[in-house]
């Protein structure tokens, strides 16, 4: 079975015979066979040369790196194998069009808003005093019907956000400070684990994408531009209350993160290496955490929720159909 692998001690990565091999600054060693990797993690100073990059390329591996502080910097996308002129063309027509593009704006924040709102009904359930953010959220997700424009859903969606950010000191049993998202850089100890959480999902939608035959570049939330593949943050949206916000509650409530996990001296910004190894641990027992789908009537993992919701984006295009995006029942 394909993996995630990641990899935070510095050293260098080259290719031995049918696997790659790791070679760590304190000269241990470690292989791992090409069949096993679904994309690779490069979380610290690595060496390697064009021999390593054609061999993981000819696998469609896909390289995601993340610098010191644990920030994503970017992502090594290898050539496409998988190429459609037919659907690029679709992709482009539903950009362009204001009336397509808006159309599924609105799919994708109605679905994010939808989960982050069962998030909150499953932490009022278990005694979290949310009623004030859950009536004010179904209020605001009312209004997406209202919207013409991609800044209106922007609109209603930064308030959603809002509203959802200042319901986490009550869901957060420690005793963090946490009052609105801030980025670029995170300010909290909080806001950096956010980052650190929704940019591993961003990637595994990333990963995800490069199986397709979708350009990760052409979105309709966020808008295209250089030097990002923006359709993953559109994607993302679906699956970070699902994923990210889920782990984080749970991580922090059962004290398996705390404040001394981030660098205070660097006012939170660095989340030490043995928090970062636990989150991924986390996260990937997560993604492959099988739940019961209710359209397929079989058992499918967090991670091939994902895929399936790329596919049905891919027949929305196609068949110029309706969109809707996937919504939590748990």
């Amino acid at each position: 079975m394909k993996q995630s692998y990641y990899l935070y001690k510095s050293g260098r990565i080259e290719r031995k015979d049918n696997s790659i091999e790791v070679v760590y600054k304190d000269h241990v060693k470690r292989s791992i066979p090409i069949e096993r990797i679904e994309d690779l993690y490069i979380m610290s100073e690595f060496d390697f040369n064009t021999n390593f990059i054609n061999f993981i390329s000819k696998y469609g591996i896909v390289l995601h790196f993340f610098n010191y502080y644990g920030f994503y910097t970017g992502s090594y996308y290898p050539k496409e194998n998988l190429v459609s002129g037919k659907l690029l063309i679709r992709q482009v027509e539903a950009y362009t069009s204001e009336e397509k593009r808006v159309s599924y704006a609105k799919a994708f924040i109605e679905s994010a808003s939808y989960n982050i709102y069962r998030n909150l009904i499953y932490y009022q359930n278990r005694g979290k005093d949310l009623k004030e953010t859950v009536k004010q959220i179904e209020m605001l997700r009312k209004e997406l019907n209202y919207c013409k424009t991609v800044k209106e859903v922007m609109g209603i969606e930064g308030n959603i956000r809002k509203a959802y950010y200042e319901s986490w000191n009550t869901i957060i049993n420690q005793n963090i400070q946490f009052e609105k998202r801030v980025k670029n850089p995170p300010d909290n100890a909080i806001n950096s684990l956010i980052s650190y959480v929704n940019t591993l999902v961003y990637t595994r939608v990333l990963s995800e994408i490069y199986k397709t035959q979708l350009n990760p570049t052409i979105s309709y939330l966020h808008e295209a531009s250089e030097r990002r593949f923006s359709l993953c943050l559109d994607i993302a949206e679906i699956f970070k209350p699902i994923i990210a916000d889920r782990l984080i509650f749970s991580m922090l409530n059962k004290n398996q993160i705390t404040e001394k996990d981030f660098e205070k001296n660097l006012n939170f910004l660095y989340i030490k290496e043995n928090a970062r190894k636990e989150i991924t641990r986390e996260l990937d027992e997560r993604l492959q955490t099988k739940i019961k789908h209710k359209t397929l009537g079989r058992e499918v993992s967090y991670e091939y929720l994902i895929r399936l919701e790329i596919y049905k984006l891919i027949k929305s295009l196609m068949e110029e159909k309706p969109y809707e995006g996937f919504k939590m029942w748990w």
